[in-house]
């Protein structure tokens, strides 16, 4: 597929700090938002495309979770933190697939209860094997060694402090443990005023990492990385086939509210796709260890 370029060089805009109020505050108020008008499951992240497989969202998403899990080695004795965890799809995905004991943690109350309420429906094993907290990736309410693994997706990008959440995992971890995580990238340094305004003061995003830049910061945090992959062809594909559903269902929807968000997703879609290719957007794979023997 051809993609769109733009020509120019975007007009740097000035980062809004958001705090960590301030994204707790927003996951709080549209959580419901997405569940209603997008996803009654709460997925709610990127998509990792097959070959034989360019449109489906939900398959997509789903080789995320796969991929992740996967390239971490978690198995049935590990035990597993997921830091950022959302409506708490990945712990259920680990918990389900691989038969491992996962807590999720997530700075959004509203998203904890959906995640507790999936819970309370699922199978006694499961349930059993699938936790939910509240809290912050920067105080992570666990004492050292904790887990084997700690995962994210599509997260950690959202911290402020960064280095303080870095070290956070690197704490919790047990020695020899593992970090595996997908997150958004800033691959530039200057962000011009359409990719503040569609991506990151969209979700309270401040500033992010380089790939380069992230494998740096979780050094310095003591991590030794293992694998750092670049992914953004697969986030530009997930915008694209959101923007496409979305404009689909707007056609569709009961109320005048849903089809005006429908429609205002899909033009941000693509201004976002605009982002992507002009390197003010990314995503990408890391893994990292924690030194020491199991």
């Amino acid at each position: 597929m051809t993609m769109t370029t733009t020509t120019t060089t975007p007009t740097t805009a000035a980062a809004t700090r958001f705090t960590e109020r301030d994204v707790e505050q927003f996951f709080d108020s549209t959580t419901q938002t997405y569940l209603s008008f997008w996803d009654s499951e709460g997925v709610l992240h990127t998509g990792y495309f097959a070959q034989d497989n360019a449109d489906d969202y939900a398959a997509a998403a789903e080789h995320t979770s796969r991929l992740l899990g996967d390239e971490a080695g978690i198995g049935a004795a590990s035990r597993v933190l997921d830091v950022g965890c959302g409506c708490g799809n990945f712990v259920f995905h680990l918990a389900r697939r691989l038969a491992c004991t996962c807590e999720g943690l997530d700075l959004s109350r509203e998203r904890i209860e959906f995640a507790e309420r999936k819970r309370a429906e699922a199978p006694d094993e499961l349930a059993r094997r699938a936790t939910f907290r509240h809290g912050s990736a920067t105080r992570l309410p666990y004492p050292a060694g904790s887990f084997s693994h700690v995962v994210s997706q599509d997260a950690l990008f959202l911290v402020p402090d960064k280095p303080a959440s870095h070290a956070e995992m690197f704490r919790v971890l047990a020695p020899g443990g593992r970090l595996a995580l997908t997150d958004f990238l800033q691959p530039r340094a200057q962000i011009g005023a359409r990719a503040r305004r569609h991506v990151y003061d969209r979700v309270r995003w401040t500033e992010g990492l380089s790939l380069v830049g992230y494998q740096e910061a979780l050094e310095r945090a003591g991590f030794r990385i293992r694998l750092a992959r670049e992914l953004s062809p697969h986030l530009q594909r997930t915008y694209q086939v959101l923007g496409r559903v979305a404009a689909h269902r707007a056609e569709t929807a009961a109320s005048a509210a849903a089809r005006d968000w429908m429609r205002a997703f899909s033009a941000s879609c693509h201004e976002i796709g605009l982002a992507i290719d002009d390197g003010e957007f990314g995503w990408g794979l890391v893994v990292a260890d924690r030194p020491g023997p199991p």
